[in-house]
């Protein structure tokens, strides 16, 4: 998955690994021989883009109006000398808007008051759990369930892309109503549902697979002996906190029907593991290794597909 500066997404998917790694080094290529002179001039562009507080961006105002601008991107409004008493109000608006700013009620305080409701999307896994008072997201089972209804032969199930606008509409929905109803016609495109699923796992500040296991998780699946393998992954599943572990397990229990119709969906195990491998675990801070962890990710939930009966089994070994 690719993000520009500019903010567009770019999914490329292939069940070929050597494949994937052309694909990883000729972008890795294209993005170094970018000139600095480039980069300069987007400096501007770059700044407004990144997240900041209102403040710092008022605090930049000053900067900003002291360079010089482009004769041709003057109006003739701004061609006129500002005056003192100009200045002064411009100032004056100014500081008015930081006060105001640095006023506003707390996020929590807005929560505490019900003007505004606890999150899903974006929301640690726990917390939502804790909220629902349960083990898994109320809106995974419905997903899950509205997916096993209507969408168990769709070709490309979780592959294929919804529409990212009737996404986002159902993204907000679900942060702000309560109740949330799948059936609905507005939701009739199945792959809409995958995708607010599949962006439900890839929003969450930290993934279902926990930062801290990620790298256990790599160096049990380099290890040759399959037995072995297998043992050392369910080992691990076994102490993942419980709402990781419940939301995991119904997870990955509905991704095995769906790979049990493969021949109609064309979605194997080793498909489902390039969709969901980086969205379900990934390491806290990215390193030059992104493209080897790609392929472990991919094969660590391969495998949990493939094996599931061994690693979610309850019998003590």
């Amino acid at each position: 998955q690719i993000t520009t500066v500019s903010g567009n997404e770019f999914l490329l998917q292939s069940d070929i690994d050597f494949l994937i790694l052309d694909w990883f080094h000729a972008i890795k290529n294209a993005i170094d021989r970018l000139s600095k002179e480039r980069s300069c001039t987007s400096r501007n562009l770059e700044f407004k883009l990144r997240r900041s507080s209102s403040i710092e961006l008022l605090n930049s105002l000053d900067t900003e109006s002291k360079e010089p601008k482009p004769e041709h991107r003057k109006s003739l409004i701004f061609r006129l000398n500002y005056s003192a008493s100009d200045t002064n109000d411009r100032n004056r608006v100014k500081s008015r808007l930081k006060k105001f700013i640095s006023r506003r009620p707390s996020l929590k305080t807005l929560q505490e008051k019900g003007l505004i409701k606890d999150q899903i999307f974006g929301s640690h896994l726990h917390l939502v759990c804790e909220h629902e008072k349960s083990t898994v997201p109320q809106f995974v089972r419905l997903c899950i369930k509205a997916v096993e209804k209507r969408g168990l032969e769709v070709d490309g199930i979780y592959r294929v892309s919804g529409n990212l606008a009737t996404i986002q509409k159902l993204r907000f929905v679900v942060n702000q109503e309560e109740k949330l109803n799948l059936d609905d016609s507005q939701w009739e495109d199945i792959h809409v549902v995958t995708g607010a699923l599949k962006m439900f796992f890839r929003e969450l500040p930290e993934p279902l697979f926990p930062y801290c296991f990620f790298e256990q998780f790599v160096e049990a699946i380099k290890i040759q002996d399959n037995a072995t393998r297998i043992k050392s992954i369910r080992s691990l599943v076994k102490k993942l906190p419980r709402p990781n572990y419940d939301t995991m397990k119904i997870l990955f229990e509905h991704l095995k029907k769906i790979a049990a119709k493969e021949s109609v969906n064309l979605m194997s195990t080793q498909s489902l593991g390039i969709v969901f491998g980086p969205t379900l675990l990934r390491p806290e801070k990215e390193t030059g290794n992104m493209a080897v962890h790609m392929l472990y990710q991919n094969q660590i939930v391969e495998l949990m597909l493939s094996e599931y009966s061994k690693i979610f089994s309850s019998e003590e070994d």
